[in-house]
């Protein structure tokens, strides 16, 4: 949790995650392969043909008290909208998001709740990274350019949230929208080939249509979005608070 990482001089980072940037918006566009949920008018994505801006902030709540344990239709629905179905052993396989359970030691309370890629607003991931490879959109989405990435695996060691992996072998029938590679690390987007569409993350789509309710996606930086209102009336948590990473996935319940 607190591995020690080369620092990179901050003029060097940010030349690199400029590059990157340009380097990750040639990937960025995808296929529709299927009819998706549209995301309500306060939250909707960025028009196509317009840059991505700071003016939004993509976030997530998850509540915990709808998430039920034994569901899995979230990551279900993540292997299937980016293809992570390759066989390989348990503990090399790629997990975007995971279950993980909780246990309150004074009161005996148990949670399941989703973890993924917390898009922290100060990503480790990209601080370590010495090609650029991992880096912030302006919109707060954390990604991985595949091009640069070198498997070196210090954004792995960074990151307290254990939400990357790494590829370990060739891969065949990729998805369009989401391509990946043998020795790059990977980990959750928030499905950038949807929102930038104006539609919602395959996991929340999912935990959705099977009536859970359980997470909310949306633009945190407008008070008129459906998430900014609930997490203005709720309290949420942040997992590993005492980082300040202020990540972009916060959880109600906990």
């Amino acid at each position: 949790m607190k591995e020690e990482t080369p620092i990179q001089s901050p003029k060097r980072r940010d030349f690199l995650k400029t590059t990157a940037v340009v380097a990750g918006m040639t990937v960025a566009p995808g296929v529709l392969l299927h009819s998706f949920s549209q995301v309500n008018a306060a939250d909707a994505g960025k028009p196509v043909d317009q840059p991505v801006t700071d003016a939004v902030r993509w976030g997530m709540l998850i509540d915990t008290a709808q998430c039920s344990d034994g569901c899995n239709d979230c990551i279900n629905a993540c292997k299937a909208e980016h293809g992570l179905t390759e066989s390989v052993r348990p503990e090399i396989a790629p997990q975007w998001i995971r279950k993980v359970g909780l246990k309150d030691k004074l009161t005996g309370k148990t949670y399941s709740l989703p973890v993924l890629c917390q898009h922290c607003e100060n990503p480790p991931c990209a601080d370590v990274c010495p090609t650029g490879a991992s880096f912030k959109r302006a919109d707060g989405v954390v990604l991985v350019d595949r091009h640069i990435c070198i498997g070196c695996r210090y954004c792995m060691m960074a990151c307290p949230y254990k939400a990357r992996s790494l590829v370990h072998e060739t891969l065949e029938g990729q998805r369009p929208h989401s391509p990946r590679g043998k020795g790059t690390v990977e980990g959750c987007n928030l499905c950038v080939h949807r929102i930038d569409h104006g539609h919602l993350p395959a996991c929340v789509e999912a935990c959705q249509t099977t009536g859970h309710q359980a997470m909310l996606f949306g633009n945190l930086k407008d008070p008129n979005s459906d998430i900014a209102k609930k997490l203005s009336q709720v309290q949420s948590t942040a997992l590993r608070p005492d980082m300040r990473l202020n990540p972009g996935v916060r959880y109600q319940g906990l």
